[in-house]
């Protein structure tokens, strides 16, 4: 395991680096926060029947979307993008490593660095000025950070399944466009998952995405109470263990017939 955690540790600092991306990053979370809160307001105003979510737990739902933005699989790793098509993958196969356990140490390195830089700022100044609240009760921050670990793995789960997909395409575009639209969509980013039609909640209580941003956002505001946790909590570990199951069988699968080209 060491070798994973030194590969998590290098990547962890490198994307520390990145202040100035991350203080954009801040600036435009901040800009688009402030919109979502707006347009809420607006519908919670000329809708007078009661709604799935209190206001106030809304309005902190949507900050805690923004400031956790960076930790959702909005796309695969570049650097192995580039690996994959150049004939780099080699190098990689090259390692006395897992290659799976490799990337995937990887990608959750490369998720949590950016999302710390954003996520902190972000909660002091949307707690002191937009209308940001603490945890509904220590119970709930506890569910929330646990939650939360769950997510990025989750996240990373899925993050490194984008990236063998390109030991199967030619260019993997089709994947990098697909998946960010499911999860944003279907985890909650964009409208909070209560919201949605009854009938579709069977489907999307189901699918691993609402592990990603609606599990840990609600048990934060107390919208799933912390006696309520075990199950989504349980949600996100099965769906964890399951697509890191499938990830490793489809790179084995993966790298049996790839051919390596260019360098």
């Amino acid at each position: 395991m060491r070798a994973y955690f030194s590969v998590f540790g290098a990547r962890f600092r490198m994307m520390l680096q990145y202040r100035a991306a991350a203080l954009a990053g801040f600036a435009t979370q901040s800009f688009w926060g402030w919109i979502r809160v707006m347009i809420f307001a607006a519908f919670y105003d000329s809708n007078p029947s009661a709604q799935p979510m209190q206001f106030q737990d809304l309005v902190t739902y949507v900050w805690l979307s923004q400031a956790f933005l960076a930790l959702l699989p909005w796309s695969m790793d570049r650097e192995i993008e580039t690996l994959v098509r150049s004939g780099g993958l080699a190098y990689e196969l090259a390692r006395p490593v897992d290659v799976y356990s490799f990337w995937f140490f990887r990608n959750m390195a490369g998720r949590l660095g950016p999302t710390l830089l954003r996520a902190l700022p972000m909660i002091v100044i949307a707690g002191l000025f937009f209308g940001l609240e603490a945890p509904a009760s220590p119970g709930a921050a506890l569910a929330f950070l646990a939650a939360t670990l769950g997510a990025l793995v989750l996240g990373s789960a899925i993050a490194t399944l984008m990236s063998f997909s390109l030991l199967w395409t030619i260019s993997g575009e089709g994947v990098a466009r697909l998946v960010p639209a499911m999860v944003t969509l279907l985890s909650g980013m964009i409208v909070p998952l209560p919201f949605f039609p009854a009938w579709s909640l069977p489907l999307l209580d189901f699918l691993p995405f609402r592990g990603l941003v609606d599990t840990p956002f609600r048990l934060y505001t107390g919208d799933i109470a912390p006696s309520q946790s075990l199950g989504p909590l349980i949600h996100q570990v099965l769906w964890a263990g399951f697509l890191i199951l499938l990830g490793k069988l489809i790179v084995n699968q993966g790298l049996r017939r790839a051919e390596i080209q260019g360098g």
